[in-house]
């Protein structure tokens, strides 16, 4: 992807100073609402495998149970010198994609007449105090409804890279693109809307789930067509996009987990509806074209 460092935004918040040294792996995290980390997928998937598949629909299975009372611990500190910073390429880059993420969405909500409350990109390492509560590391990259923010390690690059096989730039752009597309559905009341379906009905919360991660996978696919009709697109970018859409369909997991697959425990789709999700966003550039609540078949 063709793209220029945009230097300080006022969107990305640097807390990646602080202590705390090596990353609390294996650590879960107390996180409420709206887009359960890559990382997160991973743990809830190996917990579904190992505990005999409890995840059904009507199970009651709960992510936020899963992930409740093992918090990683927060760590905050002061942004680092970009001298001494050595993941600063990947951190222009983030904030790049998230940057220019937002501006696309403030001139789709001001076609439609809207306005778009811009959130907010924090950068940390090992830990890290959300309004949704204590996350670590192990989590991956997550959005928090309660202070609309986006929260992201660095470090989850290469974790992409070795245990999910979703390497590229672009790859890593679809993560940030995703996770925004979930601070767009808190700004259109959808974050709200399906929260109050679950409640008056929790053994719809799967199902749920899986059409809100497919829509945000749309969302990101909007942006996506922005970045080809800007003339950004590099040849392969797509490609990685969908290989990174793919590698963390439910289906897929649970088959790396080395269970088998479980449809009704699905939080977010597999790896075909994830890559054909983005794809209608890609393509169409149109986030009507992304409502997945009212599609018949997803």
């Amino acid at each position: 992807m063709k793209w220029s460092p945009r230097g300080s935004s006022p969107d990305v918040i640097d807390q990646r100073g602080g202590g705390g040294g090596g990353r609390s792996r294996g650590r879960g995290a107390a996180i409420g609402g709206g887009g359960l980390g890559l990382g997160g997928i991973l743990i809830v998937v190996l917990l579904q495998v190992l505990g005999g598949g409890g995840g059904g629909s009507g199970s009651g299975f709960d992510i936020g149970q899963v992930l409740q009372g093992a918090g990683g611990g927060p760590v905050a500190g002061e942004p680092i010198p970009a001298g001494e910073d050595p993941e600063k390429d990947l951190k222009d880059f983030s904030a790049y994609v998230f940057g220019d993420a937002q501006d696309r969405w403030t001139a789709i909500f001001s076609e439609q007449g809207r306005d778009y409350g811009r959130a907010k990109l924090v950068l940390y390492r090992s830990g890290v105090s959300t309004g949704c509560g204590d996350a670590s590391s192990a989590v991956g990259p997550f959005y928090c409804p309660a202070d609309q923010r986006v929260y992201l390690d660095l470090s989850f690059y290469q974790d992409m890279i070795d245990q999910l096989k979703a390497p590229g730039d672009f790859a890593w752009a679809y993560v940030i693109a995703h996770e925004i597309g979930h601070h767009v559905q808190q700004e259109l009341g959808t974050a709200a809307e399906v929260d109050a379906a679950r409640r008056k009905d929790p053994s719809d919360a799967n199902a749920l789930s899986v059409r809100q991660e497919l829509q945000a996978d749309c969302y990101a696919g909007v942006w996506a067509r922005g970045v080809y009709q800007a003339g950004q697109l590099e040849p392969g970018d797509v490609d990685e996009a969908f290989t990174a859409a793919e590698s963390v369909g439910d289906d897929r997991l649970q088959r790396q987990a080395g269970g088998r697959v479980q449809p009704d425990s699905f939080t977010h789709g597999t790896s075909e509806q994830r890559r054909r999700w983005f794809t209608t966003g890609q393509t169409t550039g149109d986030p009507s074209r992304c409502d997945t609540f009212a599609a018949d078949d997803i």
